[in-house]
């Protein structure tokens, strides 16, 4: 358990761990010390066998500003140097789902790392903006990359070329949050779905993750063809006809209370 002043809070609960960015007189901006200490953070919950889904979330009004700019531009004195593995790097590489709880402002870099989610979940407040054209920066956690394939390229260029604000009902019909709930309601909702994906088969939910990743970055006909031969690998090593029959039954008993 973390203590209320560390700058990145940890708490994991029936196998959801929620890591809290806790900034939050500074908008969770990303400071060197919080970068380095996130990107320790993810990289410990990378092998961390209680640990199967994250939540990212920011304390007070933001998710995360982005950089800290006081810090890059010499108003204030940076603590230490980026060292070892940067936080995107961590993210990147954690290896188990992470679900975005987007409570305000997501700037910039914020954005970035709400765009490395696996998915978003927004309150109200959330607030997304792509700041690097007004700060003269060309985006290099991947945005410019990122944005486009989930939202299209034409609105991905009006929010990346102007650096006006999306707000959380827009995104949730551009598709770039999968729903937006009530503030007060926002970690309940994540901590639910967490514990959804909790119950399903660890190896399989792994290699489901493991293509729709790869294969969002190629063409279709790639990713069918990755898709057909992680089938035919986990079939061979992984199914076998007791565990079929013991998932099914609770397939169909979650069926039952969902749809009753």
């Amino acid at each position: 358990m973390s203590q209320p002043d560390d700058i990145v809070l940890i708490e994991t609960d029936n196998r959801v761990t929620t890591v809290t960015f806790n900034r939050p007189e500074a908008l969770n901006a990303l400071s060197v010390r919080l970068r380095n200490r996130a990107a320790e953070v993810f990289s410990a919950l990378a092998s961390d066998a209680d640990t199967e889904v994250i939540i990212l979330t920011g304390a007070g009004r933001a998710f995360t500003v982005g950089l800290d700019l006081k810090e890059l531009g010499g108003e204030a004195d940076a603590a230490t140097s980026v060292t070892g593995t940067e936080i995107t790097d961590a993210i990147a590489r954690v290896g188990k789902p992470v679900i975005g709880a987007i409570n305000g402002f997501a700037i910039t870099g914020g954005f970035e790392l709400a765009l490395m989610c696996d998915f978003l979940i927004a309150s109200p407040d959330a607030k997304f903006a792509d700041t690097h054209a007004r700060v003269g920066v060309v985006p290099g956690w991947g945005l410019s990359q990122r944005l486009p394939r989930l939202i299209g390229i034409n609105r991905a260029k009006e929010l990346s070329l102007t650096g006006n604000y999306l707000d959380a009902e827009t995104a949730c019909a551009w598709g770039l949050v999968n729903r937006v709930v009530p503030a007060d309601e926002l970690l309940a909702t994540c901590n639910a779905l967490a514990r959804d994906i909790v119950t399903t088969e660890p190896v399989t939910r792994g290699e489901i993750r493991r293509i729709m990743d790869t294969g969002w970055g190629t063409t279709l006909e790639e990713g069918l063809d990755i898709e057909i031969r992680a089938n035919r690998t986990h079939s061979r090593t992984q199914v076998t006809p007791k565990g079929l029959v013991a998932r099914r039954k609770d397939i169909q008993a979650r069926g039952r209370d969902q749809s009753g």
